[in-house]
């Protein structure tokens, strides 16, 4: 399991360019970029969810979460964008009110996740995320609990990590490394997913 402490210190990268804490929805943003959007943020982080949300959302999606991605969704954020969704984590999404840019400021939608999965996708596997790159995936097989990466249209994994901590930090790492400081890319052209084919 990803510890708080770490993940925090991860998602703080660029902070020193600002924080802000929505109240609408309670998320937390981290290293404001106005190179990109005069209200865009580098890294998004969304408040936990209960017992309760997570049975709701269980619910929904008709099958289990597996419990390291439970636990994350419980105890370290509903899901989670890293520089302006360059990576994201799918969590759940309380409602889909755009009065405002504030409201807005909410997770991916794990059960768009699973409707747009590839068609060759088996049940075992639970799609948690991707890259806004090229709409690359990943999932947890529940057979195994490892996190495994594919393309958009075929499940057939490319990379794999024993479990989502190692592929969160070494994921983040990466692409920490492909921008500067101030979260712009340092080579545009350069693909930001984790395997070239």
């Amino acid at each position: 399991m990803i510890d708080k402490v770490i993940f925090d210190k991860l998602m703080m990268r660029y902070s020193h360019l600002g924080t802000r804490k929505v109240e609408a929805t309670g998320a937390f943003l981290i290293g404001h970029a106005p190179h990109i959007a005069s209200e865009a943020w580098l890294n998004s982080v969304y408040p936990c969810l209960s017992e309760r949300d997570t049975l709701e959302l269980e619910a929904l999606l008709g099958t289990t979460i597996p419990p390291e991605y439970r636990h994350f969704l419980q105890n370290i954020s509903n899901g989670m964008s890293v520089l302006v969704d360059e990576l994201c984590l799918f969590g759940k999404r309380k409602n889909y009110i755009r009065t405002s840019m504030d409201a807005t400021r909410q997770p991916f939608s794990l059960s768009d996740a699973l409707e747009e999965k590839p068609r060759n996708a088996t049940t075992d596997m639970f799609f948690i995320g991707g890259y806004s790159w090229d709409g690359s995936k990943l999932y947890i097989d529940k057979r195994d609990d490892r996190v495994y990466y594919c393309s958009r249209y075929d499940s057939t994994p490319l990379k794999s990590w024993d479990s989502l901590s190692k592929m969160l930090i070494s994921e983040i790492e990466r692409l920490y490394g492909l921008f500067d400081i101030n979260g712009r890319p340092i080579d545009e052209n350069e693909p930001t997913i984790p395997i070239i084919l």
